[in-house]
């Protein structure tokens, strides 16, 4: 039983795309989550369920209906999984207000972005179920271009440049699907702090800053 993949994502970007050197991890029971991650940072071997199924264990000392995971073991992460994920490669998880205009983003800070949306289940292709699940997808800067990462698409699919980036989650955020963006930030690459609240919004160009 595979969710169903909502067009807006599907048929998002230029079908073609330079592809070489993209490393894309295609979409395997409910495990979009480690997909997502390692297409983050583009390595097939930055997670493993193993080692996300650790941290669901990390997070609450539980095997059996662990809340953080599917019961049958298949995936289905929740954020909790993906930002301690993060953290363990001193990368943080930030929550974006999907009211703001994305054109409030300093992308030079950001190291790439995982996106949550709702799909609709279905038995097969023609069969819709009515519940949904909700489907982890990573979007990143490669060799000067954006790419939408998803799992669930046959290849990466090129978002073209910032300005078309930005115009792409916007479109996304305003979807009455309650999509949630996360920016992901690289630790190491934050400057030094001294307890300045702009600072820890770096994330934000100056002028939209607190």
């Amino acid at each position: 039983m595979e969710p169903a993949v909502e067009n807006s994502l599907r048929d998002c970007g230029n079908r073609n795309a330079q592809l070489q050197g993209i490393y894309h991890e295609r979409q395997t029971r409910h495990l979009c989550g480690l997909h997502a991650l390692n297409n983050l940072f583009q390595s097939p071997g930055m997670f493993s369920k193993s080692e996300l199924d650790d941290y669901c264990t990390t997070l609450t000392p539980r095997n059996w209906l662990n809340p953080h995971r599917s019961w049958i073991g298949w995936g289905n992460y929740d954020v909790n999984v993906i930002m301690y994920a993060l953290q363990q490669r001193n990368c943080e998880a930030v929550w974006f207000d999907r009211r703001r205009d994305p054109h409030c983003l300093n992308l030079s800070a950001i190291f790439g972005f995982i996106l949550n949306v709702p799909v609709q289940m279905s038995l097969g292709y023609y069969v819709s179920l009515p519940f949904q699940m909700r489907h982890w997808l990573a979007l990143r800067r490669i060799d000067g271009r954006y790419y939408n990462l998803d799992s669930k698409l046959r290849e990466p699919r090129s978002l073209g440049s910032e300005d078309e980036f930005l115009d792409f989650l916007r479109s996304q955020l305003q979807m009455d699907q309650d999509p949630e963006l996360f920016l992901i930030l690289n630790e190491e690459d934050d400057p030094a702090t001294d307890g300045n609240e702009k600072n820890q919004q770096r994330w934000l160009l100056p002028q939209f800053r607190d």
